[in-house]
């Protein structure tokens, strides 16, 4: 699986992308004054560091979920919450983080991103209830959206030769797929041994890192980008509208005042969204962009793997500690094989696109997925340990296999001047697609008896995810183009 914005590996931040002309160069080029230090290291390490955290953090916390219950008596709503919070917030400001750090420059929206972050993770490491760590969780996310964007644009205005550039960039990708891979046995371990409060905890020392390494890395140039501030908060409003719709509805019923009511709220945000978008001139999401088959399908593929990917974790996350009564490094362990196979598939895909064409990498990596989700079915309180290690393999190595394909693919269907915004909706849509995944799936799996996990929730679940996956697996192979150098 790749890391969350593995799409911006072709783009910067909104418009921050690398151009063929003179003029880009200058615009990108740092401001140094004479006798400052060019810090191209200190700006990688910087970069690497802050979206390494970031990817962590993003799968982390579902292994420390059971421990959050115990420690604040919060039910399953709330777990959902504690992780959809966070994958929201990312999701939606992530949309226009990139006109943000171009406006400010890439330095300082960093800076303020993992300041932002930094003191948004000790909150939730001292939250006294749930409520307070939902809360502190929506401000993580809303640094962390800032600090995707910002990290890679900082590295494009650091390295100006492109082969070096290329390297760099290659490195922040892989550090966040290993750091996605990681997240949970991170998590697992650090629930079971200082608490579940040292997941957030151990981010503060890294910000402080990063914010002592910036200070060796030039200033940043200011672009004048347009910010869609009506488009950013109606995607806001319809994104929380439709999460809280499906967690309550599963808890509350569908018919309830409440969730009726925040559908109503989803749907006009989501209107509101489309009349923004037709009315801006610089809208952030131009909608003519999605009638286009070779982007809107890979847009679509990008939210069906990240559903499977983060909803097979929280849903496994749980299995284990709930059902199995597992510790959460037991636990946290479980993932460790999926975690060493992605980032060798990820840099394997290229190579398989290059040789058989990205199409067929894209369909046999969503049904290497979709094969994973049926492989749960048979998932009882007994399955032995070996048979759940070997089963959970191929949900990263389908994932890690299809993601670059359809990045690339999505790249090359936009124009140059839209693959910063390309870039940002992938990724938004990715986001988007994890978050509503544990809605849902938490929604199903929620149980009556002591455990509170459903097993025949999770069989649902994962059951739904597999047709989700071969459906957009056959729209791959029937709308994109075929041939090894599509």
């Amino acid at each position: 699986m790749s890391a969350p914005a593995t799409a911006e590996s072709r783009a910067g931040s909104g418009g921050a992308v690398a151009g063929n002309d003179g003029r880009d160069r200058v615009a990108y080029a740092p401001s140094r004054a004479p006798g400052s230090p060019p810090g191209p290291g200190f700006a990688l390490i910087a970069a690497l560091l802050g979206f390494t955290v970031i990817s962590v953090d993003v799968s982390a916390v579902n292994i420390a979920l059971p421990s959050i219950r115990s420690s604040l008596h919060s039910g399953m709503t709330g777990l959902q919450w504690v992780v959809d919070a966070y994958t929201l917030m990312l999701a939606a400001l992530m949309l226009s983080a990139g006109a943000l750090a171009d406006r400010a420059g890439a330095r300082r929206a960093y800076g303020w991103g993992v300041a932002l972050f930094t003191a948004a993770s000790l909150a939730c490491a001292a939250a006294p209830g749930i409520g307070t760590l939902i809360g502190a969780r929506v401000a993580q996310g809303a640094a962390a959206a800032i600090v995707v964007p910002a990290s890679l644009a900082l590295i494009r205005q650091t390295y100006e030769e492109p082969r070096r550039r290329a390297r760099a960039i290659a490195l922040w990708t892989v550090g966040g797929s290993l750091a996605m891979g990681a997240g949970p046995v991170l998590g697992g371990l650090l629930s079971e041994g200082p608490g579940w409060r040292a997941v957030f905890l151990i981010n503060l020392p890294i910000g402080a890192v990063i914010l002592a390494l910036l200070t060796r890395v030039p200033r940043s140039p200011r672009r004048p980008a347009p910010l869609d501030m009506w488009g950013q908060a109606t995607a806001v409003v319809a994104l929380a509208g439709l999460a809280f719709a499906v967690i309550e509805g599963g808890h509350a019923g569908w018919t309830t005042l409440p969730v009726l009511g925040s559908a109503l709220v989803a749907v006009a945000g989501a209107v509101g969204f489309a009349v923004a978008e037709r009315r801006q001139r610089a809208p952030m999401v131009p909608l003519g962009m999605l009638r286009d088959r070779f982007v809107a399908v890979p847009l679509m593929l990008g939210f069906a793997i990240n559903a499977a990917f983060y909803g097979g974790i929280f849903l496994l996350g749980l299995y284990y500690q709930e059902l199995r009564g597992m510790s959460g490094v037991q636990a946290g362990l479980m993932f460790a094989p999926m975690a060493a196979v992605i980032s060798g598939t990820n840099l394997m895909s290229p190579r398989l696109a290059e040789r058989f064409g990205r199409r067929p990498v894209i369909v046999v990596g969503q049904l290497i997925m979709a094969g994973a989700m049926l492989a749960m079915l048979p998932l009882a309180a007994d399955t032995p340990v070996w048979l759940v290690l070997v089963l959970l393999i191929p949900l990263g190595i389908g994932g890690a296999l299809s993601v670059p394909a359809f990045t690339a693919q999505l790249m090359d269907a936009v124009p140059g001047e839209r693959v910063g915004t390309a870039s940002g909706l992938l990724n938004a849509l990715r986001q988007t697609g994890g978050a509503l995944a544990v809605a849902a799936f938490g929604a199903l799996a929620t149980g009556d008896g002591e455990t509170g996990f459903s097993l025949s929730g999770m069989h649902v679940s994962v059951a739904a995810e597999a047709v989700v996956l071969v459906v957009t697996a056959a729209a791959a192979w029937v709308l994109l183009p075929s041939g090894r150098r599509d």
